[in-house]
């Protein structure tokens, strides 16, 4: 571990149901526009509604103007890798980074994962499988599918040579994401990562397990009512709305942005990682022991308890939103199943 070494965030890039990219989705976010709608795909479900990206109008979805992308992407890529790409590619241009020595991509690492990865393409080979044979299995089946893609195809695309991570760990894998690219960063093995999450499941067979699971709000299948389905801090709230989407970070040494003359956005201070040992989907009524509030810091493990006051409101703050909202219909237990992310968010704009 190398003490000195600080992250910051100098690039970001989105892909969300409210638009692509980070203005758009930011100004309608602002304005309290909602993408939740009902979708004819998902008729005769427990849960009719979902967010998912635009695909036409203004803020849709297109690899057309992605630097990363190469003609035949749309039918050679899985949506989730799509949407990965597009958001690395504007994290990476607002960063103004495009590694082009040896020297610079050996140490620029990617850190992107998925939580299902490509669910509608294994339910369409196994559609061509059962009806018209193996032959009739795409050759690209396993490489739409894999979870690792989506850092596979930015690490190829980019000429990343750096550490690669694929974490897989549900709704926490986003943030499991920037933890595995703290640490790359802190530990010396790279100074910049690409790190982040994409995702691309609404897929019945995916609503009717997480519906199955008691996971999904199933009370908004009106049109009308579609828009106020996503409430995680009411107190009527009854389950998750699936949506689709991706969110990438270059994050980057300190020193190294600074030298380069880059801008740093925000600083990431420490992630915590602990598990509660309890059950695979349903978490515990009480929050077990003091492993919880273990996080690493610049100078290495510690507690909640000795970090900054700043640190520790923010940080219980999150514990506090993870908690809430453990006590509705969605037993997945997001932040809390296998592994337990709390990510402290003190912000230092330069």
């Amino acid at each position: 571990m190398l003490p000195s070494r600080r992250v910051v965030v100098t690039g970001v890039g989105l892909v969300t149901p409210l638009g692509v990219g980070v203005e758009q989705s930011w100004r309608r976010l602002l304005a309290g526009e909602t993408a939740v709608r009902r979708l004819p795909s998902l008729d005769g479900l427990p849960a009719q509604i979902a967010a998912p990206v635009p695909r036409e109008g203004e803020g849709g979805f297109s690899l057309a103007g992605c630097g990363l992308a190469a003609p035949g992407d749309e039918t050679s890529l899985s949506t989730f890798v799509q949407f990965a790409l597009a958001a690395a590619d504007e994290a990476l241009v607002q960063a103004r980074w495009s590694p082009e020595t040896r020297a610079e991509q050996e140490r620029t690492g990617v850190a992107i994962g998925s939580g299902i990865g490509g669910l509608s393409d294994i339910v369409e080979a196994s559609d061509a499988l059962r009806e018209r044979g193996a032959r009739r299995v795409s050759p690209f089946f396993i490489p739409r599918m894999l979870v690792n893609m989506a850092a596979g195809q930015v690490s190829i695309r980019a000429g990343l040579r750096g550490p690669s991570a694929a974490p897989a760990t549900a709704c926490a894998t986003g943030a499991h994401a920037l933890a595995d690219g703290l640490g790359m960063i802190r530990s010396g093995e790279a100074d910049v990562v690409v790190a982040g999450g994409a995702e691309a499941c609404i897929e019945p067979l995916a609503v009717a397990g997480f519906a199955r699971a008691r996971a999904l709000a199933t009370s908004y299948n009106d049109a009308a009512a579609a828009p106020g389905a996503s409430r995680p801090f009411d107190a009527e709230r009854a389950g998750f709305v699936i949506g689709e989407g991706a969110a990438v970070m270059v994050l980057e040494e300190e020193g190294h942005a600074r030298r380069r003359g880059a801008t740093p956005l925000a600083e990431l201070r420490a992630v915590g990682l602990s598990s509660d040992a309890h059950h695979i989907t349903a978490p515990p009524d009480r929050l077990p022991g003091p492993g919880l509030d273990r996080i690493s810091t610049p100078s290495g493990p510690t507690r909640l308890s000795r970090l900054p006051l700043p640190v520790i409101s923010a940080t219980s703050r999150l514990r506090l939103f993870s908690a809430h909202s453990r006590r509705t219909s969605h037993r997945l237990g997001s932040t809390t199943s296998r592994c337990r992310r709390t990510t402290s968010p003190r912000i230092e704009s330069e």
